[in-house]
């Protein structure tokens, strides 16, 4: 149908001439398309089957044909063009069904795939984020052996991704920013966007794409080096997304303001006096200090942790040494 558009198909000349010129002949149309009358005649049977012109009216004992608006003829293709992706969509999830379970060996869970190949592990890292249409879920642990170039190339995928509203949601080993390569990598991120909390020490390494995908990076048994188990939406894919909303809500929050040198001395007594529950006008009696400095103070000191509360700061703070 689309070639209804195309000034150069017999279809698109007959259109673009109705367009043009309202309220035509026959006999007309055949001149200003340079087809026969019989090709013109057929062209206009099944544009008027498809709604895109019609008769209306006749003078001099010739039928009149009139277009219809492009708009609405292009709203049309629009629509069928949808419903053939949705169509070709369900097609292929029939057809992907079938050829897994064709080829289903005893044993084999059709959700799960391993790889083990380098090049393929760093070609999903890849595709896991640039595939991602709302959110990336991510759990981080050490070992980090990617290189300089390899956490600078994967910031700019991340910042590229992050700038088209993809949302990251990671959560760090809480060693993490203590690494030379990937900890500033981690805190630009965290500086450009990225939601991130640190945990003292999760148990799986993991990637979620939306709701479509999960890459489980484990140690490999047999063999040195890694191995990726993807995991497609099933019940271990909903366990795996139990499992990271839970240690979510577990970790604490972290802030690229927060990732930096020690406490003066004033500030490390403010966080003690509030790790132990002391209020605003109670540290300022203690310290000797107005109520308006500690406020402030404080607000800085939470913000700084990535916190929202104060035990989410006390905790942090411990977390760093800080206490």
């Amino acid at each position: 149908m689309h070639d209804v558009l195309d000034p150069a198909s017999d279809r698109g000349r007959v259109y673009r001439s109705l367009v043009g010129h309202p309220g035509e002949p026959l006999g007309r149309l055949v001149a200003r398309s340079g087809l026969s009358e019989s090709a013109v005649t057929a062209v206009l049977e099944e544009l008027a089957t498809e709604n895109i012109v019609m008769a209306t009216g006749s003078a001099a004992g010739e039928v009149l044909w009139e277009a219809l608006p492009p708009t609405q003829v292009v709203e049309v293709l629009l629509q069928r063009d949808a419903a053939l992706r949705s169509a070709l969509r369900r097609a292929g999830t029939e057809l992907e069904q079938l050829y897994r379970f064709a080829r289903r060996e005893v044993g084999h869970y059709g959700a799960l795939e391993v790889v083990e190949d380098p090049a393929r592990l760093l070609m999903i890292s890849r595709q896991l984020q640039l595939a991602a249409r709302h959110e990336l879920r991510v759990i981080d642990v050490p070992p980090y052996s990617g290189t300089p170039d390899h956490y600078l190339e994967q910031e700019a995928i991340q910042r590229e991704r992050m700038a088209a509203g993809v949302v990251y949601r990671t959560i760090y080993h809480g060693t993490a920013f203590a690494d030379p390569v990937a900890g500033p990598n981690m805190a630009r991120m965290i500086d450009a966007g990225e939601q991130a909390r640190a945990l003292d020490d999760p148990p799986i390494k993991l990637a979620i794409r939306d709701g479509d995908l999960a890459v489980v990076t484990v140690i490999a048994d047999d063999h040195p080096g890694l191995v990726s188990l993807l995991v497609r939406p099933s019940g271990l894919f909903q366990t795996l997304s139990k499992v990271f909303e839970s240690l979510w809500k577990l970790a604490v929050p972290v802030s690229a303001a927060g990732i930096g040198p020690q406490l003066d001395t004033r500030d490390q007594q403010i966080l003690t006096l509030m790790a132990s529950g002391a209020t605003d006008d109670a540290i300022a009696r203690r310290l000797g200090l107005g109520r308006r400095t500690v406020v402030r103070r404080v607000s800085a000191l939470l913000t700084r942790l990535g916190a929202t509360t104060r035990f989410q700061a006390g905790v942090q703070a411990a977390r760093r040494g800080w206490l």
